[in-house]
């Protein structure tokens, strides 16, 4: 490295600090904007999917709604619906046939019955929910891991740049400043891939925990529309 050359703004820039940086602190510089690229893709993706889902859930719910039978909206859905609200009743109302046609006679019957919905069900929630939050942990770990990642680049170009500097055996601060600045680029790149990934985490933890509860309140719904048919039934 030149201690002795010009310091200008030019010096300050991402380029010129990122090419002056010690071998080390660029790799972590690197690393850190591949997470950082990488914790966008997720956000963009899980934007996405929860906007699409919850319309999705919204139309279906309308369509609940407005009064048509629930095996007229099972049969529009389709055969395999991707949305997993369409396929909670679907698979509701199969148990609800089998159970109809091996004959229901006695409370115990229909108490299984109910029983065996709701263990349906419970696991199409938990695969479900567990697909709504792919993606949070790789945020999670950008988020917590990044500040540290950068933290440690810093502390490595300082070390660096104050060897550098008892070898020039010149402590101006126009010589200093550059390579501080350069160490100190580590930390700023980390909190800037750390902060987004640490709001959408945030964000699409809630949101992911919105739509599990909106599963689990139409459960409830479908559950209780079986027992009153039950109840006129047996």
């Amino acid at each position: 490295m030149d201690h002795t050359a010009a310091v200008s703004p030019e010096s300050f820039n991402f380029i010129a600090l990122f090419l002056r940086a010690d071998w080390v602190v660029k790799l972590v510089m690197l690393g850190l904007a591949i997470a950082s690229l990488w914790s966008w893709t997720v956000i963009l993706d899980k934007s996405v999917r929860l906007t699409r889902l919850n319309r999705e859930a919204d139309r279906f719910e309308d369509d609940v709604a407005s009064g048509k039978s629930l095996e007229e909206i099972a049969t529009a859905a389709g055969e395999r619906p991707r949305h997993a609200l369409p396929r909670m009743l679907q698979s509701a109302l199969r148990e609800w046939r089998d159970a109809r046609a091996k004959g229901l006679a006695s409370d115990t019957q229909a108490a299984f019955l109910i029983q065996r919905i709701d263990r349906v069900l419970d696991a199409m929630i938990a695969r479900e929910s567990a697909r709504a939050e792919e993606g949070l942990g790789s945020l999670a770990i950008v988020a917590t891991a990044s500040p540290f990642i950068g933290l440690f680049g810093t502390v490595w170009g300082i070390m660096n740049s104050f060897q550098s500097i008892a070898i020039s055996k010149n402590t101006s601060l126009a010589v200093v400043a550059p390579h501080i600045a350069e160490a100190l680029f580590a930390t700023a790149i980390g909190l800037v891939a750390a902060i987004p990934a640490y709001i959408a985490f945030n964000k699409f933890s809630t949101d992911a925990g919105k739509f599990t509860g909106r599963l689990e309140g139409f459960a409830d719904d479908l559950a209780t529309a079986i027992q009153r048919r039950l109840s006129e039934k047996v």
